[in-house]
């Protein structure tokens, strides 16, 4: 019996995700060694760090696509791991992997097993997943907000912004999000209840629209963009603001990049701005988990998941993240849990 799974066929690849370099394969499902267990894929996760992986060259070649999956154990040989265990691993691409002893973690990522009793198992892609240990130590531990601030986020409609974009809110922030189209809008105002949102697709001058949102100015902005959108950011600093560095999607294929002009603002208004990478804070991963597990029970948070079916779809999937087409996490489901 065999597994599918995709792998990169040109390289390097382009600057941008192109369906058509990826190539379907196919190998024989693998047996699990001393240590070692078989997963069977159940969702992919789709992220833009994924393609800075593929364009730096570190995936194997003609290895499966990276990427963080949630997986139902068919086998194991590893101790508390049985079969019918639902794990978060990098089994990427593919239809089935392995993990455990000698088996590389890609993404800086330690296995885990998951616990079906604390939610759905489609939560470890999102809300108590990476997403949302993403969103809490950029939300919390590097802006530290304060009741009655006025927070900004960008890409608010997306895995980490919507996550991160809740969290200002239940710190009783005044929340205004940045997003393309009128359908993200809106469930940014109707369902997440942000007190703003500027539809950057609508907009000719970003800087005015930010202006009329944030009358008052940003104490906190979590940048997930880059490019315009921070620079346009930039401009409306209050004193002592605290600017987060977590994604630049807008240049991941910029040619020229973005030029940002406005980083006197930083000088001016004695801001902070600081780029992080999550994995700096996994002594506190339980913490975050813990507090978004909770605010995830009493309802204060929430999360949408965008869900393409079949494993078909993850090349096209990764082009529509960086097209801003999805709403909500995005990932492909590969199987079910039966």
């Amino acid at each position: 019996m065999n597994s599918r799974y995709w792998t990169l066929a040109k390289r390097p690849p382009p600057p941008w995700p192109d369906e058509t370099i990826f190539a379907l394969k196919e190998a024989p499902i693998p047996t699990p060694g001393p240590g070692q267990a078989l997963t069977r894929t159940i969702y992919i996760s789709l992220d833009p760090y994924q393609w800075g992986y593929k364009r730096r060259g570190e995936e194997p070649e003609g290895a499966p696509c990276h990427a963080r999956t949630v997986s139902q154990v068919v086998e194991s040989r590893i101790d508390g791991l049985a079969a019918g265990d639902f794990v978060f691993s990098t089994n990427g691409w593919a239809e089935y992997g392995l993990m455990g002893e000698g088996v590389p973690r890609p993404g800086y990522m330690i296995p885990r097993k998951l616990d079906p009793a604390s939610g759905k198992i489609s939560h470890a892609v999102g809300v108590l997943g990476m997403l949302g240990l993403t969103a809490y130590a950029g939300m919390v531990l590097q802006c530290e907000p304060k009741p009655g601030e006025t927070a900004v986020v960008s890409a608010a409609s997306g895995g980490v912004g919507q996550i991160a974009a809740q969290i200002a809110r239940i710190e009783a922030c005044r929340v205004a999000g940045v997003a393309g189209g009128a359908a993200k809008c809106a469930w940014l105002r109707d369902d997440l209840r942000l007190d703003g949102v500027i539809d950057y697709k609508a907009e000719n001058d970003l800087a005015a629209a930010i202006r009329r949102a944030c009358p008052d100015g940003i104490d906190l902005y979590f940048d997930n963009v880059g490019g315009s959108t921070l620079d346009a950011a930039l401009l409306h600093l209050r004193e002592g603001a605290r600017v987060v560095l977590c994604g630049r999607i807008s240049q991941v294929a910029a040619d020229p990049p973005y030029g940002i002009r406005n980083l006197g603002q930083i000088l001016s208004r004695r801001a902070r701005m600081q780029g992080f990478q999550v994995f700096r804070y996994h002594e506190r991963y339980e913490e975050a988990r813990a507090w978004l597990a909770a605010r995830h029970r009493d309802g204060q948070l929430c999360q949408r998941l965008h869900i393409l079916d079949g494993l078909h779809h993850a090349p096209a999937a990764l082009g529509m993240l960086f097209r801003g087409e999805n709403t909500g996490k995005l990932v492909v489901r590969v199987s079910d849990t039966a």
